[in-house]
């Protein structure tokens, strides 16, 4: 079994969604002592952005350009390991109602014509069914329901790209309502934390 494990906050040391992907991953590790683990770091090794961001799109200049041949080679290697995974934990803190640019500049790595997708005569598909995804979604206030549910565009983005590549099974740890004082911080930090390890028993059933 092999788990990739990926963080994007900026928060460094401080990050509620490190803690909760690093109990994620210790979690999984009890129930599969030998898997294998690849970590990111999206903040300390960031993807580039830029116009040969994606890397594996047609390039209309010389492909022996030394920066393009090192983007396609990033980006051969990411969707590589995606691809060999079983197991896929994200850390995915809410910024400005969406997730951070250092994570979305993964995803546009990941979700490539021809290898997690392919379009046919009925539309896209999907080629990377049959992986297991955990997403640790952190927020300051609370989106799951009231006035500001119509604001998150952070879950409900990530559900649909990673649908879009064929993966339906997407277990979501939340902790809300970060910024509404130590004790809401705590109160969600505990229960986020409680709900770990339920759900990778869960999987293991």
């Amino acid at each position: 079994m092999h788990i990739l494990h990926l963080d994007s906050s900026i928060q460094g040391a401080g990050s509620a969604s490190r803690t909760l992907t690093k109990a994620v991953v210790a979690n999984l590790l009890d129930q599969h002592p030998g898997a294998a683990v690849t970590y990111h770091d999206l903040v300390e090794e960031a993807v580039p952005h830029g116009p040969i961001g994606a890397g594996f799109r047609p390039l209309a200049f010389d492909v022996s350009d030394e920066a393009t041949r090192r983007e396609y080679a990033r980006s051969d290697a990411l969707v590589g390991e995606f691809l060999a995974s079983d197991i896929i934990v994200v850390g995915a803190p809410m910024y400005n109602f969406s997730l951070a640019s250092q994570l979305k500049a993964w995803l546009d790595r990941v979700i490539q014509p021809g290898k997690t997708f392919r379009y046919t005569e009925n539309g896209p598909i999907g080629l990377a069914a049959g992986k297991k995804v955990f997403i640790v979604s952190t927020r300051g206030g609370s989106y799951l329901s009231g006035p500001l549910a119509t604001m998150d565009f952070q879950e409900s983005y990530l559900r649909t790209a990673f649908g879009f590549i064929g993966i339906k099974d997407l277990d979501f740890i939340r902790a809300e309502n970060m910024s509404r004082g130590d004790d809401a911080r705590a109160n969600s930090m505990n229960s986020a934390l409680e709900a770990v390890s339920p759900l990778v028993a869960r999987m293991a059933a």
